[in-house]
């Protein structure tokens, strides 16, 4: 897990060691443990790294890592952010086909998998990857960024120069002399709905001229050609598959065993993320399965007094399988503190403050020399944990006619108590996917254009229809699709990047190995929402190593702070104020916005306005 920059242009004074070392520092919190530079013999391409050592502590591990050939000339040459979690595995099939290996590192293993086997090595990888590999025989770059978007990669073209530069994160661009200019139109939809993102066009940033590779894809470029072409590498195939409830949790259970198994390779001190819900607590029943070891530690954020408060339960959990459990509590006070640094090493707004809970847990494992935790996020998304999955899942049901299947779920749903809403709008909806998703749509951009708080010169100038997209969902499947692989996930994996980073931490997701993801995506509807309960297949695989009163939990707590009530300090209240003053005179917000009271808002409030308004405000 490190940090990566560069620079390709066929102007060479564009490309020399201090403007990579200045990329380089600026990304020092990614790899405090080392930095390397390399320039190509013709001066046409230079890369940068931060390194985070976790695997090969030793200094032959260290990047820009090249590939020698045989007459000991280096034609690939690598800058590589990440972890391959079974490069072992990848490694012994080289081996046999004659390759060698100094050192014991994953990086190695990238670069000869991608000599053997090109643009295919990415079909092989089970990890998380942002890399750049320069061939010099060829004088082609190769860029891949892994399935989900777990790693980032920047970049943007400098035409005045014909210069291409990248990085892990955006301000190693700024840092090359890159003008920052915030993109209007993404903080209008950003104010006016929430979104941190546009499905339809992932690549764009909250920066003009700064693109994101998208998950899943690759560059392959010959750089004499002036244009390059991203592709798709792989994606979901939603095909379902008959199977029994019993083999499908035996598979699902020796997928998810390799998962976590994969992702505890490491050579320095591993923990867990733990919030005592069903997916972090599955992840160290898990892991006390596997192995035992008295430094590992757990690392939660906890909040006494809080209606969604989880210690009881994160006290279950650690007293059930030994664990050292360090806890947080996160406050209003605190957030005060850090909300710059925080905006500084996220560099692009975020939806709460939930986030923040997250950057103390990281901290507070680093403190306690934990350099690798594991974490639950992506569960929710591949076996349908959010409630607002629910009333889709029963929509599927009634357009699919399985009308008792149907009664028999909703009853066991309310019975358990589950959050959702049903009515007669619902049964319309099952039959007419297409209209639903226009109806949303329409829905998602009347919250701009009907806001009465933005200057209304401000939303007519960025607002455009095309920019909203809803997908047709006529099954569970479709609107897990669409939040895994167009919206949602990669959005909160960015959060994971950065908390964890900004502290030299490496988070690593069991969940989301992508053969489990394809396997999940291969089940019946009925085996993710069953009998009252969603996640039903991962609480059926794990029900015999954790509490029963964690692994049948019927109510879902997201990752949330108490934001209404530290929303109420008025510390806090004073920096709103002064956001919306800032946003009033660059013309975003009407003048009167500055005089009104601040409203508290819940961390997942649709109406999370003021919230917004102080995010905004710290990135314009």
């Amino acid at each position: 897990m490190c940090g990566i920059a560069g620079i390709v242009s066929q102007n060479p004074s564009q490309i020399h060691i201090n403007r990579l070392k200045t990329m380089s520092d600026s990304i020092v919190h990614r790899g405090p443990d080392g930095e390397g530079f390399w320039i190509n013999p013709s001066n046409n391409v230079g890369f940068a790294h931060r390194r985070l050592s976790i695997i090969d502590l030793s200094t032959a591990a260290a990047q820009p890592m090249h590939l020698v050939t045989a007459d000991s000339t280096p034609r690939y040459t690598i800058t590589y952010n990440g972890e391959i979690y079974n490069y072992l595995e990848i490694r012994d099939n080289l081996l046999s086909k004659g390759y060698t290996f100094k050192n014991r590192c994953d990086t190695e293993v990238v670069l000869a998998a991608y000599d053997y086997y090109k643009k295919e090595c990415l079909q092989y990888f089970d990890g998380m990857f942002a890399f750049a590999i320069w061939d010099e025989a060829e004088q082609t770059l190769f860029i891949a960024r892994d399935r989900f978007g777990e790693k980032p990669f920047y970049y943007t073209i400098d035409n005045a120069t014909a210069t291409f530069l990248f990085a892990s994160e955006i301000k190693a661009i700024w840092a090359a002399g890159i003008e920052k200019i915030p993109d209007k139109q993404s903080l209008l939809y950003y104010l006016g709905a929430g979104l941190m993102q546009f499905p339809a066009e992932k690549e764009k940033t909250f920066y003009n001229n700064i693109w994101s590779l998208p998950p899943a894809h690759y560059v392959q470029w010959r750089i004499s050609e002036k244009q390059f072409s991203v592709n798709r590498y792989w994606d979901i195939h939603q095909r379902q598959i008959a199977i029994s409830a019993k083999h499908a949790t035996e598979q699902f259970r020796s997928l998810f065993f390799t998962s976590v198994k994969r992702r505890l390779r490491s050579d320095v001190r591993i923990g867990t993320s733990l919030s005592g819900g069903l997916d972090s607590s599955a992840i160290v029943a898990v892991i006390n399965n596997l192995i035992t070891s008295e430094n590992y530690k757990s690392f939660s954020a906890v909040f006494p007094g809080f209606e969604k408060d989880e210690s009881a339960q994160i006290e279950e959990i650690a007293t059930a399988f030994g664990l050292d459990d360090y806890t947080i509590t996160p406050a209003a006070a605190m957030m005060i503190t850090e909300f710059d640094k925080l905006c500084y090493h996220h560099e692009q707004p975020f939806g709460s403050s939930g986030i923040y809970a997250q950057f103390e847990v990281c901290k507070l494992a680093a403190n306690h020399a934990t350099k690798v935790l594991l974490d639950g996020q992506g569960a929710d998304e591949i076996l349908g944990g959010y409630t607002r999955y629910i009333h889709w899942y029963l929509q599927g049901l009634v357009a699919k006619r399985k009308f008792a299947l149907f009664t028999r779920e909703k009853n066991a749903l309310e019975k358990n108590n589950m959050a959702f809403r049903w009515g007669y709008k619902n049964y319309l909806a099952a039959f007419t996917p297409a209209s639903t998703a226009i109806a949303l749509k329409r829905r998602a951009e009347n919250y701009i254009l009907s806001n009465t708080e933005l200057n209304p010169e401000f939303i007519r100038a960025y607002f455009e229809r095309d920019k909203i997209y809803k997908p047709n969902v006529s099954s569970i499947n479709d609107i897990l699709y669409y939040d895994v692989m167009e919206s949602g996930l990669e959005e909160l994996l960015r959060y994971a990047d950065r908390n964890s980073m900004a502290h030299g931490i490496e988070m690593r997701l069991p969940y989301l190995n992508h053969e489990l993801v394809e396997f999940a995506f291969s089940l019946p509807a009925e085996y993710k929402i069953h009998q009252g309960y969603t996640k039903w297949i991962l609480r059926e695989s794990v029900k015999y190593i954790i509490p029963s009163s964690i692994a049948w939990r019927k109510d879902k707590i997201g990752y949330e702070p108490p934001q209404e009530l530290w929303m109420k300090n008025p510390s806090f209240e004073e920096k709103i104020i002064n956001a919306r003053k800032k946003l009033a005179e660059s013309g975003i917000l009407k003048k009167n916005m500055t005089v009104i009271p601040v409203r508290p808002s819940a961390a997942y409030s649709r109406n999370n306005y003021d919230w917004r308004y102080l995010v905004a405000a710290a990135f314009i």
